[in-house]
């Protein structure tokens, strides 16, 4: 049982998509690989790679997404490959009239490159806006840019004191607020939303074009790490702040109460209050669909050794030549931040995932 589970998970992105693309032609689902203009870390061909699983013109589809988030594609494609080999979720589909779309690896650079963020250094998670129009401003992060990615790493006394002065004067919430809630004003930072739309976001949206325009009512499982209590995937509400669509989301995932649906709306969620968030695309590209979704949130590590991670990260990625050993150290500090290499983890995480899949579907057929 404990090596089933295991083998879902992959210790490479080339090893996730290969698994991934073996498991869907093994059972005869289309698949269509969208292929990114970058190389993968070993020189592999990457891709944004997409399966349909039922009818073509099902009026119900359910999204299962992975690797928004680059590195956290370790957790999510291990759900999408253990989905594709449990035949109850899929029976109860099909019985539905519910198509599963499969999305492998929304952010496939990042997959590979263990990084978060896109070979444009973007988090595509803020990065679904209006480019047209004024991008929000985020002036706490502003002030503290010069220290998060300093010029050095370690970072000096100096700089982690200044950083720990805004901690003990705002506190931890409004520092990860200020952190993570997006900015558009530092290229070279964290939670870049970017100037325009990444490769990733166009990519996406044709999808949804192309999946979700005749459906009637679509379903969306993002699958995230790093936020919350290690092993526990918190269900945060993924769409706009309207209270019928937010009552229906928790009427679908609650769980009786053992698992509420969280909202960065209400404040109740762990995550900070975001935006330029993916699910904005479906409103643009299905606005004929009743859509209702979720990003499970898996926890790791606490969310300030998260946030060290990010930081020696992105100093590394603006220091290429950077020793061979602290490299490998920093890579191995992103993995342990948004992936736990361990049976127990594991489990939990599928054990959670299909438990939303098959409330999901439920939901969809009601």
């Amino acid at each position: 049982m404990a090596e089933a589970i295991d083998s879902h998970f992959s210790a490479s992105y080339a090893e996730a998509r290969s698994k991934f693309l073996a498991a869907v032609r093994e059972r005869s689902i289309p698949v269509e690989s969208l292929v990114h203009p970058e190389k993968g870390r070993d020189g592999e061909e990457l891709a944004m790679d997409v399966a349909r699983e039922g009818d073509p013109n099902a009026q119900r589809v359910l999204i299962l997404s992975s690797g928004c988030h680059g590195v956290e594609g370790y957790c999510g494609s291990g759900v999408q490959l253990a989905t594709l080999h449990d035949e109850e979720p899929r029976r109860r589909a099909r019985e539905a009239g519910v198509a599963l779309l499969y999305i492998h690896a929304l952010n496939p650079y990042g997959f590979s490159h263990v990084r978060r963020v896109t070979h444009e250094n973007v988090d595509i998670n803020r990065n679904f806006h209006d480019f047209s129009r004024p991008l929000p401003r985020n002036p706490a992060y502003a002030e503290i840019h010069p220290w998060l990615v300093p010029a050095q790493w370690p970072p000096t006394q100096e700089n982690e004191a200044a950083l720990m002065k805004f901690v003990a004067e705002r506190g931890q919430a409004a520092y990860q607020a200020a952190v993570s809630g997006g900015q558009h004003e530092f290229p070279d930072g964290l939670f870049f939303g970017g100037t325009a739309p990444t490769w990733s976001n166009r990519q996406l949206r044709e999808v949804l074009r192309a999946h979700g325009r005749r459906a009637a009512r679509i379903a969306w499982i993002d699958i995230h790490t790093g936020l919350g209590p290690s092993g526990v995937g918190e269900r945060i509400y993924a769409g706009v702040d309207d209270a019928a669509t937010v009552a229906r989301a928790r009427k679908w995932w609650d769980g009786g109460g053992r698992t509420p649906v969280t909202s960065i709306f209400d404040g109740s969620s762990t995550s900070a209050f975001l935006t330029g968030l993916m699910w904005n695309s479906v409103y643009d590209e299905c606005p004929q669909s009743e859509y209702t979704g979720i990003a499970m949130e898996y926890g790791t590590v606490p969310v300030m050794q998260t946030v060290n991670a990010l930081r020696a990260e992105q100093w590394l990625h603006t220091h290429p030549g950077a020793p061979p050993e602290i490299a490998r150290q920093i890579k191995q500090q992103m993995m342990d931040a948004f992936y736990t290499d361990t049976h127990e983890w594991k489990e939990a995480v599928l054990v959670q995932a299909r438990e939303a899949l098959l409330q999901a579907i439920e939901g969809l057929a009601a």
